[in-house]
């Protein structure tokens, strides 16, 4: 532990596998009191070991639920929204209740947490928001990715209106855009294609390979802490080169 983040409170969401549980367990390690949360009490239950100060069960598609949460935990110095769903299809497989079921939990949830939060962020004059995105959408399309790109593009001009809403009180608000990340829901997708669906995904990254949570999380802790001082409304690829 370097301790990048000494005494930083941080609050995260969908932290119970992949990208979210990567950055609360990555926050924990650089010194963060890290409050997890997640609708999957069963992945929360094994944040323990890794350091994670606190978790509960939050649905950030409640918004009543988002604003008792954020009163339950009072003042933090970092949001990391990292609640979303990969819907797979075209227009023509996005039923009304697709789009607005990706909409609500890809982007809407964003809205309640960051205004949930960013009250007691003003009062006490700073905070650093992170919000995950994806290079789909706002870099490059991706072919059946209709309704999860058009939210993640959501996410980045959200991120910039907070951003320039609040560069001169303090708060920064940055968005991270990964490629293909192998993460449990990831390699869910990867199995539903049939064999082979894993080298799919793994044939379109000029690497070879595909990206870690890990990887991603080691650019939320710099966006969370004071070395990213002077970076705000800014969508940070990281995709291994597949939008090149």
């Amino acid at each position: 532990m370097s301790d990048r983040l000494q005494g930083k409170r941080a609050f995260v969401t969908a932290g119970a596998m992949g990208i979210g549980r990567a950055c609360a367990v990555a926050f924990a390690r650089e010194g963060a009191t890290v409050f997890a949360t997640d609708i999957d009490e069963k992945g929360l239950a094994l944040l323990g070991k890794d350091g994670i100060s606190d978790v509960a069960r939050l649905d950030v598609r409640d918004s009543a639920a988002v604003t008792d949460m954020a009163k339950r935990v009072g003042k933090i110095d970092i949001l990391l929204n990292a609640a979303g769903f990969v819907h797979h299809g075209t227009v023509l497989e996005c039923s009304d209740e697709d789009w607005d079921f990706s909409f609500d939990l890809n982007v809407k949830s964003m809205h309640r947490t960051i205004r949930a939060f960013l009250p007691a962020m003003l009062e006490s004059g700073h905070g650093s928001i992170v919000n995950i995105a994806s290079a789909a959408g706002v870099f490059k399309a991706a072919p059946n990715r209709y309704v999860y790109a058009a939210t993640k593009a959501a996410v980045a001009a959200l991120t910039r209106a907070v951003a320039a809403d609040f560069v001169a009180k303090g708060i920064r608000c940055n968005c991270i855009c990964p490629g293909t990340i192998e993460t449990p829901s990831m390699l869910d997708r990867a199995a539903a294609a049939g064999p082979g669906g894993r080298d799919m995904f793994v044939s379109r990254q000029p690497m070879g390979r595909l990206g870690t949570a890990g990887e991603i999380a080691a650019l939320a802790v710099y966006l969370a802490s004071d070395e990213s001082s002077f970076t705000t409304g800014v969508a940070h690829l990281i995709d291994g080169g597949w939008t090149l």
